[in-house]
């Protein structure tokens, strides 16, 4: 009998059956993962502080059995255990989590302006990766099986590796992500695997609530400055997600995927 396994035919919806909570999940990078994760026939509860976004998901996907949304602020750690509780009600599992929640902007006060509670505020993402995944991991857990595995998503940001000025905040955040993921998944592997995204440039302004909603104003140079030839899109991030959060990532944890277009491997003079 060979030892060579034949080849195995992949899998045309790898999220089927699949329960997904993306926090931050109703607009901009979030809800190019959420759409990702319902087009991978996987299902989807979106958690957002915007529940005028969350509404006009669920309304524009219009696929009430596999989409919900539960307004939730991260930070809060009741909110987060009512998210949780709110997804495990309406799906009754949960196999994936990804933690997009978090202050988009990158540039704060400077460092010596900054009062204790805007530093803290500006932490939000690594303060709700901790709250979410720890509520989240006794069901993540549970939905391990010899084939597939719980997963956890942290969204970081390549922020994490390089910078402008008065953003120590947010790369603290953001670098914080990283370190966070590859710990975690040490200690809960081999039943969760745990990877973090780190985007680039990535345009959201036609992922927004659709009263924020319009066409993102590029340049040829802003797309010049990226080895593809293009600045990103949320469904570029989106397109990872899926298959980190599926059997297809089975030997992946514990590691940061920068997602950029190659504009962080590109030499800049001035």
């Amino acid at each position: 009998m060979p030892l060579t396994p034949a080849i195995a035919d992949w899998p045309a919806l790898p999220l089927r059956d699949r329960v997904v909570v993306v926090t931050g999940g109703a607009q901009g990078v979030g809800r190019g993962i959420a759409q990702a994760v319902l087009g991978a026939g996987g299902s989807v509860m979106i958690a957002d502080l915007d529940a005028d976004a969350g509404k006009a998901c669920l309304k524009e996907w219009a696929l009430p059995g596999r989409a919900a949304f539960q307004r939730t602020d991260v930070a809060r750690e009741r909110s987060v255990q009512a998210l949780i509780n709110a997804t495990l009600k309406r799906f009754g599992r949960l196999d994936g989590l990804v933690n997009n929640a978090g202050i988009a902007s990158a540039h704060g006060t400077p460092l010596d302006a900054m009062t204790l509670n805007e530093w803290q505020r500006r932490l939000s993402s690594l303060h709700g990766a901790f709250l979410c995944s720890k509520h989240a991991l006794p069901a993540l857990r549970a939905s391990s099986t010899d084939t597939q595995t719980g997963a956890i998503i942290n969204i970081a940001s390549t922020r994490a590796w390089q910078s402008e000025a008065d953003s120590e905040a947010y790369a603290a955040a953001k670098g914080g992500l990283v370190a966070f993921t590859h710990a975690l998944a040490i200690s809960e592997g081999p039943q969760v695997r745990v990877n973090s995204i780190s985007p680039g440039w990535i345009t959201t302004e036609a992922w927004q609530a659709p009263a924020r909603r319009r066409a993102p104003k590029l340049s040829r140079r802003d797309h010049a400055q990226h080895a593809v030839g293009r600045v990103g899109q949320p469904d570029d991030i989106g397109a990872l997600a899926v298959f980190l959060l599926s059997s297809l990532s089975g030997f992946i944890t514990g590691q940061d995927h920068i997602v950029d277009g190659g504009m962080t491997r590109t030499m800049l003079y001035t």
